[in-house]
């Protein structure tokens, strides 16, 4: 079992991912196998005009990248993953002018895929504005030295 360095963890998703930063996510946490992201609100991310809404794109990338994190920062999993499948139920629209932080749990690895489950919230009452369930590849050969 691997001891995840968090720090490169966090460094590679800044630098070798454009979009984090052009969406300014930022770490709030990262310890073995969870991640805890934030997005801040920004106008250039609104899916509805009229209501000031962002997109569910940038809830899904925000999501996504998340799970992504925790399975990078899992002992039992990889320095290299992706996206398998990832499945996002969006529960309600996040209140415009707030910001969206998605925590992920990496809770079960096998020899070649990991398994993430993740909530995205803005603040605002009870109910999440969406939650995923994703399986990710383990990339075992980068972890060992080999790729």
């Amino acid at each position: 079992m691997n001891k995840p360095d968090m720090e490169f963890v966090k460094t590679h998703f800044a630098k070798e991912l454009p979009y984090v930063a052009a969406l300014n996510m930022r770490f709030d946490e990262l310890t073995e196998g969870v991640a805890v992201m934030t997005m801040p609100y920004d106008a250039r991310l609104v899916g509805d005009p009229e209501s000031g809404v962002i997109h569910g794109g940038a809830v899904s990338a925000l999501m996504d990248t998340t799970c992504g994190a925790a399975v990078f920062s899992h002992p039992e999993a990889s320095m290299g993953t992706a996206t398998i499948d990832l499945r996002i139920d969006y529960m309600r629209a996040a209140k415009p002018g707030r910001e969206i932080t998605a925590r992920a749990e990496c809770y079960h690895v096998t020899r070649s895929v990991a398994f993430v489950r993740a909530t995205a919230t803005d603040g605002e009452g009870d109910t999440p504005v969406a939650t995923a369930t994703g399986a990710f590849t383990v990339d075992r050969a980068a972890s060992e030295g080999k790729a």
